[in-house]
């Protein structure tokens, strides 16, 4: 694991464009495994579960063209061959659930022995992708390890999920895409990725309604076919880029910001006294913010930023508003209502002099404003977690070192380079 050296106290400023969405692009390219056709992808980041997914396919005899300079990456799974691999499915990542429908479809039959490890924000079951898998029509076994058989392909179904899960709601429309009959999802997920799913997977012939809902209706079809398919903007990388440019006091301009999924994010901004504004498709954090945490008109209650699933507000943002946080005037209340253990990373936060109290493994409180210091601290195994970190660092004057940062390289590419770009003084180690 590679470490990030941060020489910090120096404002960003700047234009910068993001990447592409990890958590688009990684279905997108599972879901190609259902085409029959070659299905060419475009603005797709050079992250490394990407990499895995592309080794694992190329393996299995895919052909895949992958130009990391212009962003496009050509799937033909023509030749992809009916038995899996000496070293079977990639099993450092969690995306390797999303491989499930195709599998099945293709194979007839998969093998688990080990779960994926993700990352360190809690347990993640599988038990919701086996309830849709044996509600569309596949065998579950018992035994370890888990078999799971699909001796007559999919059929519709109608399905409520007790959770809105993005992975298996996702595993849903791709594996209803090719079921025999119509199938309905209840209290599905709605995040802008699993829109965007849906979208490509209608773009290589499925047929889905109330993309977008929390219910979706899709009519099964025969075959899907070949489609040229453009990521969307990652908007976790937009927050990014603008909460460093406000903790770090700088002005830093986001192209292709994608407004119309920002009420929130800018509402919880503001609750940090930091203004956001569109100049177009443009996010603009400007100089001189106010960093003053915003008191609720009910006084005696602390104000509040909670996440929880689509249209929540994110809990992958939550990390970066703690960070900008501690550089804020006031004290706040943090909810995150999805993961239970999404806070394990405080005490490593507390290194740099932040003061924050854990109240329980889904509420936080942070006290703003305190003396901050340079530290070395360790970052977990947690994407956002790892930058919100490098955040601070970056706030404040003088060397700090986040250890073992690379999970950032899972959804960041050219991370340091950009924050460079933007006058940031890093480099890994």
């Amino acid at each position: 694991m590679a470490d990030l050296i941060v020489h910090g106290g120096k404002p960003l400023a700047g234009t910068i464009t993001p990447s592409g969405n990890k958590n688009s692009v990684l279905p997108i390219l599972c879901a190609t495994l259902l085409a029959d056709e070659p299905v060419t992808l475009r603005n797709v980041p050079d992250i490394t579960d990407l990499d895995r997914l592309v080794t694992f396919f190329r393996s299995q005899g895919s052909r895949i063209e992958w130009d990391r300079s212009r962003g496009e990456l050509r799937a033909d799974h023509t030749d992809f061959r009916p038995e899996p691999g000496h070293d079977g499915l990639p099993q450092d990542m969690r995306s390797t659930v999303l491989l499930y429908p195709a599998l099945l479809r293709r194979w007839r039959k998969i093998t688990l022995s080990s779960h994926a490890k993700g990352c360190s924000l809690g347990v993640r079951e599988i038990d919701p992708h086996l309830d849709i898998l044996r509600a569309l029509g596949a065998d579950i076994g018992d035994g370890d390890p888990l078999v799971i058989a699909l001796p007559g392909g999919f059929h519709g179904a109608r399905h409520w999920l007790d959770y809105m899960s993005v992975t298996v709601t996702e595993n849903f429309a791709m594996a209803a895409a090719l079921a025999t009959g119509g199938s309905t999802l209840i209290n599905a997920a709605s995040e802008p990725h699993v829109q965007e799913l849906c979208t490509a997977l209608v773009a290589m012939g499925a047929r889905i309604a109330g993309i977008g809902t929390s219910r979706l209706e899709i009519t099964g079809v025969d075959r899907l076919h070949g489609a040229t398919i453009t990521i969307g903007t990652d908007y976790h990388e937009v927050v990014t880029f603008l909460a460093l440019g406000a903790i770090t006091g700088g002005e830093v301009r986001v192209e292709r910001s994608l407004p119309h999924h920002f009420d929130l994010i800018t509402r919880a901004f503001a609750k940090l006294g930091v203004a956001i504004t569109h100049e177009g498709d443009t996010a603009v954090v400007l100089r001189q913010q106010t960093r003053r945490i915003e008191e609720p008109f009910t006084r005696n209650l602390l104000p509040k930023i909670e996440a929880a699933p689509w249209p929540y507000f994110s809990v992958d943002l939550l990390p970066l508003m703690i960070a900008l946080s501690t550089r804020c005037e006031g004290t706040i209340h943090f909810w995150n209502k999805v993961y239970e253990n999404g806070f394990s990373w405080i005490p490593e936060l507390a290194k740099f002099g932040a003061q924050a109290v854990v109240c329980d493994p889904h509420r936080l409180i942070v006290f703003g404003q305190r003396p901050l210091r340079p530290a070395e601290v360790d970052s977990p195994y947690v994407i956002r977690a790892a930058v919100a970190l490098t955040m601070v660092a970056a706030s404040i004057p003088g060397r700090s070192v986040v250890r073992n940062a690379e999970i950032i390289k899972r959804a960041h590419p050219r991370f340091v380079e950009n924050l460079r770009s933007l006058g940031a003084e890093l480099e890994w180690k």
